[in-house]
C-alpha cells in the first residue's frame, strides 16, 4: 500500500509542473511589462495584455526555459514573446523581445 501511495504521489507531483512536456503545444504572442524576476527560479512575474482567444489581461508568473531569454528580461521593460501551452497544462515563455530597450 505505502509503494502505491508513493507512486501515485510521484506522478501527481510530475503533473504539476509548469514546463510544457512531450506532446502538443499551443503557442500565444503575449506582450506586457515585467514586474519581477526570479533568478533562482528563472522565473518573471509579467503583467500582459489580454491574448484574444486565450486569456484576459492578468499578472503572473512565467517560467523562462532558455537563460538566453531570461538574460535579456530587466524589471520595468516592456516586452514582447510567446506563451507556449501544453496539452497537459503546462506553460513557458519563450521568444523574448524587449519593447523599450532604450528605457
Amino acid at each position: 500500500m505505502k509503494t502505491i501511495s508513493i507512486i501515485i504521489l510521484a506522478l501527481f507531483l510530475s503533473a504539476c509542473g509548469k514546463t510544457p512536456p512531450a506532446g502538443a503545444v499551443q503557442h500565444y504572442p503575449l506582450t506586457g511589462k515585467v514586474i519581477s524576476l526570479n533568478p533562482k527560479e528563472q522565473t518573471a512575474t509579467v503583467a500582459a495584455a489580454a491574448i484574444p482567444n486565450f486569456m484576459e489581461a492578468m499578472t503572473m508568473e512565467y517560467p523562462v526555459k532558455a537563460k538566453s531569454d531570461f538574460d535579456v528580461l530587466r524589471v520595468g521593460a516592456s516586452i514582447a514573446g510567446t506563451v507556449n501551452v501544453s496539452d497537459a497544462g503546462g506553460y513557458d515563455l519563450s521568444e523574448i523581445k524587449i519593447q523599450n530597450p532604450g528605457k
